[in-house]
């Protein structure tokens, strides 16, 4: 299924690598079904320096240059086993050079999980524009470092970048910057509608009609407002919300306590279903912990909602633990769908892939005609996860498994 039945001739999708598979599903929700390597070619240099070059026709000797005339470039740009951050933020930039050389109009980086992010202010007060008023510990902790997210915003300007679309940025910095970088073309998309479809259509929660003996918690502060909203998009009135509170006490160590303005406490949720929701996870022992403080409620289901998950190995040793019951999240980092890399980690896992998602929205800020879906998503499922009964795949089949 496509979102548009044919390909606008004034877009084309391209990547940072001719063979990204994400890449390739959102250019063919768009209706381009040509190759992207047969629209870039990714040369290298015999001393590794990267030249990208749209292909054109070799013997046009009168429109050198002007093969992009009037075009919207799309660049898709995500994490690579093959290559580092390093090479793959360059490889957008010099591609981004080479459109607006050649006549682009436009030129869109569309990166789900936006590099740089953590680097997100630097070691004065003035490098970074937070949410909370930062105290002495926290302008130490980005001493000699730099604020590499603004660098990184301001490099994409320079190269040719105008817009940028992201999914689920963290960091209310990172936001101030792309959108003063970019006077406002900045899109971050949080998946409420993806995840509240999901959650309400599948038998991964279990709860009453109107929301009986389901829990959403934020794992902080910081997640208070996501996660609320996920609150009101579900529209379960009598379903419950808890807010933890979690403090360093060493670089790899937190402690969980229930949060003092968290708006119930834990009396009369034995039992209960919860979702813990968070935007990335790194190293898992947040969310472990989280997990297994929550088990003093004795926790009928718990399951785990996050964006981006990009667990080291360790993160996925500690997140099989028997006090996770099950990790929902997005395939905004691609090798999240290599099983054999998951391991044993594979049989608690969905993976809701979004490429015809940001499809539709890419139609939407391009204004592109496009067929609107309510719920443009797929599913990924391992047979090896206990709630599997038959392969469904697209999000409308989910109502099959409820008849």
């Amino acid at each position: 299924m496509t979102l548009s039945t044919s390909q606008s001739t004034n877009v084309v999708v391209v990547s940072n690598s001719s063979d990204n598979p994400f890449a390739i599903d959102i250019a063919y929700a768009m209706g381009q079904f040509d190759d992207i390597a047969d629209l870039i070619s990714m040369k290298q240099f015999m001393n590794s320096e990267f030249c990208p070059r749209f292909i054109s026709d070799e013997q046009d000797f009168h429109n050198i240059g002007q093969k992009l005339n009037g075009k919207s470039v799309v660049i898709v740009s995500t994490g690579s086993h093959i290559k580092s951050r390093q090479e793959l933020a360059m490889a957008n930039m010099i591609i981004a050079r080479a459109a607006k050389e050649n006549g682009a109009e436009r030129v869109i980086l569309v990166e789900p999980d936006l590099f740089y992010s953590a680097q997100d202010r630097g070691p004065s007060k003035d490098l970074g524009e937070t949410s909370f008023e930062r105290d002495i510990q926290d302008i130490k902790k980005f001493d000699g470092q730099p604020f590499t997210a603004k660098l990184y915003a301001q490099l994409l300007k320079l190269s040719g970048v105008d817009t940028v679309m992201t999914i689920h940025n963290h960091s209310d910095s990172v936001q101030k910057v792309f959108n003063e970088v970019f006077a406002g073309d900045f899109h971050n998309l949080i998946p409420y509608e993806i995840y509240a479809h999901y959650l309400l259509n599948s038998d991964i929660l279990h709860y009453g009609k109107d929301g009986e003996g389901l829990v959403l918690c934020a794992p902080d502060k910081g997640a208070r407002d996501f996660v609320k909203e996920m609150f009101n998009r579900l529209g379960l009135s009598k379903a419950k919300f808890i807010m933890l509170d979690k403090e360093r006490t060493a670089e790899r160590k937190v402690e969980i306590t229930l949060h003092k303005e968290s708006e119930h406490t834990f009396d009369g949720l034995d039992g209960a279903s919860i979702i813990l929701f968070d935007d990335m996870v790194r190293t898992g022992s947040t969310v472990v912990k989280s997990c297994q403080f929550l088990q003093q409620i004795n926790p009928q289901r718990m399951v785990f909602a996050v964006s981006h998950f990009y667990a080291s190995d360790e993160g996925r040793e500690r997140m099989a633990h028997p006090a996770l019951g099950e990790i929902l999240t997005l395939n905004t980092l691609p090798t999240i769908l290599n099983r054999d890399e998951q391991g044993r980690l594979r049989k608690k896992m969905v993976v809701l892939k979004v490429e015809k998602w940001l499809a539709q929205e890419l139609c939407n800020i391009l204004g592109l005609p496009d067929h609107q879906e309510a719920n443009p998503y797929k599913i990924d499922m391992s047979s090896k996860n206990p709630r599997f009964k038959r392969k469904i795949w697209f999000s409308e089949e989910l109502q099959e498994l409820q008849s």
